[in-house]
């Protein structure tokens, strides 16, 4: 797959469109379209949960302390992570746009940063004259974000907080703005959503704002016949050994890439929308009905998911859009590889549902079961698929 598009469409915001959505974003000045910016709309970002339990350490510790068995609860104290996210352009240049460009939002407000990762969006609240922002990071991280931030002489407006948002105390009872890169991969991997729910219930003011405030995701369904050999049906017959039972697991892995808009075969739906502002954490679980229908004849190998994210309190929408015609980011898309190939006509549908979960074991991980079926000329299919995130 990863077959990198070289054209991009110009309906959602400056780095291309959603196939639904008729909104458009405001395009940013030249200059820093060619740096970035987009479609409200991780990763995957600061999991709060992803929290060392012990105390601060200086900065040489934080890579000396840190090894392989600590990953995966302290994943963001790796730099990778922060330069991944900090080069996504689209990502990083939407909030700087949204911040700086609507400066009533942050200006005198007491602003609360949740899952800081360096302090960006700290940094760039500060300098639209926050009063006071509160950045809360519980990776080994934070001790970096404290430096950064007395660097850049910001020492007496941003101050850095080192723990789960769940669990430290603000100097302050109330904020007027939570900021956050909560989103993850398929929109709500990682489970970082929670936390700025628990945020918003404990310290937003009355008429206080959350950005982003929406946040949808969307399905589509490609072709990709090539990837799915490569990467599936490899374990049918390995140096002529049967390993399809390893085909089975690979199958229940969503797969977290770049799709070509030329592999797309059907329109784009809708299957859910989030409200930050009033929404419950219950409701990141949900199931959602879908109808796709054939824009041309083709084979159908897989289901692709991916979300958008807006700031609808600026003085103009703004935001972004991680699907496949549009500017590519490090959340890429979600890819969903279905045990039949469907053979599909122009005009045909395939419908069903999709229930989406947070893992028992595991709230962090998400559980993913589809339902589709297929009454078509050629193809004709009904079944069941369930998917683990992990």
């Amino acid at each position: 797959m990863a077959k990198n598009s070289s054209h991009n469409e110009e309906e959602f915001i400056s780095f291309g469109h959603n196939q639904n959505t008729k909104i458009r974003f405001e395009d940013a000045d030249e200059d820093e379209v060619a740096e970035g910016s987009g479609f409200a709309g991780e990763e995957v970002a600061q999991d709060e949960s992803m929290c060392d339990a012990g105390e601060s350490t200086d900065a040489a510790e934080v890579t000396d302390d840190t090894t392989s068995a600590d990953y995966y609860f302290d994943s963001y104290s790796h730099f990778g992570i922060h330069e991944e996210m900090l080069k996504d352009v689209v990502r990083t240049k939407t909030y700087q746009n949204v911040i700086y460009q609507n400066k009533f939002l942050i200006k005198d407000k007491i602003v609360l940063d949740v899952g800081a990762g360096t302090g960006i969006l700290s940094l760039f609240c500060a300098k639209a004259g926050a009063a006071h922002v509160y950045a809360v990071e519980c990776s080994q991280m934070a001790d970096m974000a404290k430096e950064i931030v007395k660097a850049n002489g910001f020492s007496d407006v941003i101050t850095v907080l080192k723990g789960k948002i769940e669990e430290i105390e603000l100097p302050t009872p109330k904020v007027d703005v939570i900021i956050s890169e909560w989103m993850g991969y398929f929109l709500l991997f990682e489970n970082m959503l929670d936390s700025v729910l628990y945020a918003r219930n404990k310290w937003l003011v009355d008429g206080g704002i959350v950005l982003p405030d929406k946040a949808s995701l969307h399905l589509t369904a490609i072709e990709d016949s090539e990837y799915k050999e490569d990467k599936i049906e490899f374990w049918n017959s390995v140096y002529g050994f049967d390993m399809s039972c390893i085909k089975k697991k690979a199958m229940m892995e969503p797969l977290v890439d770049t799709v070509d808009q030329n592999q797309i075969v059907t329109d784009s739906r809708l299957l859910k929308t989030m409200d930050i502002s009033k929404m419950s954490s219950g409701d990141a679980s949900f199931t959602a009905p879908f109808k796709l229908v054939a824009q041309r004849n083709d084979y159908i190998h897989a289901l692709v998911a991916y979300f958008d994210v807006s700031f609808t309190m600026c003085h103009k929408l703004l935001g972004f859009s991680t699907g496949p015609k549009s500017r590519a980011t490090h959340w890429k898309q979600t890819v969903l590889y279905l045990d039949d190939v469907l053979t599909i006509c122009e005009g045909e549908t395939i419908t069903g549902t999709m229930a989406v979960s947070n893992n028992k074991k595991n709230p962090r991980d998400i559980d993913i079961k589809l339902t589709y079926s297929l009454n078509g000329e050629h193809c004709k299919v009904s079944k069941t698929q369930h998917y683990k995130m992990r």
